[in-house]
């Protein structure tokens, strides 16, 4: 059967943190707190999407469900005490305005973690089956432990989540259990395979806000022959508290590290289709407050030219600037694809150009002749 097209609407972006925890994880760091104090923490921080992730478990999730229904059940039995009626309409009032998303951190063989996030429509029975196939044991599985004996590895994680239709997230990947193994001088073959792996979604880092060759979303934008796949990148959290302990400690509350994404609605399956698209400007850090949002083409810029990125200040048929445009997307073509940065120079000291007309770039692009064949050009006019 014919799948129906979807239905264009206007983009928009929200801020995310995929990576809470709650007191269902064994090292939560305030067990005291409720998930409603974990939801109205979220509302406070401006996120519109969040991630339970707890060790090893879904328990976090389905114990906030469980408290739902049975809110629910003592409704309808009209038998509901003012305190629960004021929780109840709290929860509805939260859970209609922030998408959260049902999920886990794996760990995996060598103690490497995995993030699986599922839609809210999928039963939490599934979920936990979803873990036992990755051999957490039974006995272990509502207890949150990030130790849990010897489990699966790395890439029958990502194969399984991904087949089971969740987002595949390596956690903070270059930090302590990363698939990136940073700091270690081995295992280059493996990091290759954890980081380019096809059923991998995204890199969790943290580092995402930072700009530079040296940052890790630099190091996987796909301009190193070993490491061909662009990756998409995000930060989150890793909260196991609701607020940051001070200012000096990595002891992070929810929302300190958050992802603003570009997407359709504010849905599991948009969020989904965004990691499967290969416009990588539609991820981005947020900073918080007054400030700017991250300007991912100055960020280009002080990276330079590379075998992914290209700059050209015009691309007017006189003077041949339009065949060096060309010659780019071709290139581009038949190597990992690539964006083309239109009406910048990649000398930082210049100001932008800009272009012209940008509906007349975009129709020329869309008519392409056949050489420049559009499935593999991952090549973007920015302006």
């Amino acid at each position: 059967m014919a799948r129906k097209p979807k239905k264009q609407t206007a983009r928009s972006w929200h801020r995310m943190d995929l990576h809470l925890h709650t007191p269902a994880s064994s090292d939560y760091q305030e067990p005291n707190m409720t998930w409603l104090d974990i939801l109205q923490a979220a509302e406070a921080r401006g996120l519109d999407i969040i991630g339970f992730t707890d060790h090893n478990t879904v328990d976090g999730y389905r114990r906030m469900r469980g408290e739902i229904e049975q809110f629910e059940l003592l409704e309808r039995l009209d038998r509901l005490r003012p305190e629960e009626k004021k929780q109840l309409a709290e929860y509805r009032r939260l859970l209609a305005k922030i998408l959260v998303l049902p999920g886990f951190e794996f760990t995996a063989t060598f103690g490497f973690h995995i993030i699986g996030l599922f839609s809210p429509e999928t039963p939490i029975r599934d979920i936990e089956h979803i873990l036992l196939n990755l051999n957490v044991p039974s006995d272990q599985l509502d207890r949150g432990s990030s130790t849990v004996g010897a489990t699966a590895d790395v890439l029958t994680a990502y194969k399984t989540i991904d087949e089971a239709g969740g987002l595949v997230i390596a956690a903070h990947v270059n930090s302590s259990n990363g698939v990136a193994m940073r700091g270690l001088n081995f295992g280059g073959q493996t990091k290759i395979a954890y980081t380019q792996d096809p059923h991998l979604h995204a890199l969790e880092v943290t580092d995402f806000d930072q700009k530079g060759r040296r940052t890790t979303a630099s190091f996987f934008n796909g301009s190193k022959p070993e490491y061909p796949r662009r990756m998409h990148c995000i930060q989150g959290s890793d909260a196991h508290r609701l607020r940051r302990e001070s200012r000096d400690t990595k002891n992070l509350g929810i929302g300190d590290r958050i992802t603003e994404v570009l997407i359709d609605d504010l849905s599991f399956e948009s969020l989904h289709d965004l990691f499967g698209d290969n416009d990588f400007g539609r991820t981005r850090p947020y900073r918080g407050g007054t400030a700017q949002p991250f300007d991912y083409v100055q960020s280009a810029r002080e990276e330079g030219a590379s075998s992914v990125q290209d700059f050209h200040e015009s691309m007017t048929e006189k003077g041949g600037f339009l065949n060096d445009v060309l010659c780019d997307v071709c290139a581009f073509a038949n190597t990992n694809g690539g964006t083309l940065y239109i009406g910048a120079s990649s000398d930082v000291k210049q100001n932008l150009v800009g272009v012209e007309n940008a509906g007349y770039a975009r129709v020329a692009r869309q008519n392409d002749p056949p050489r420049f064949d559009p499935a593999r050009r991952r090549s973007a006019l920015r302006h």
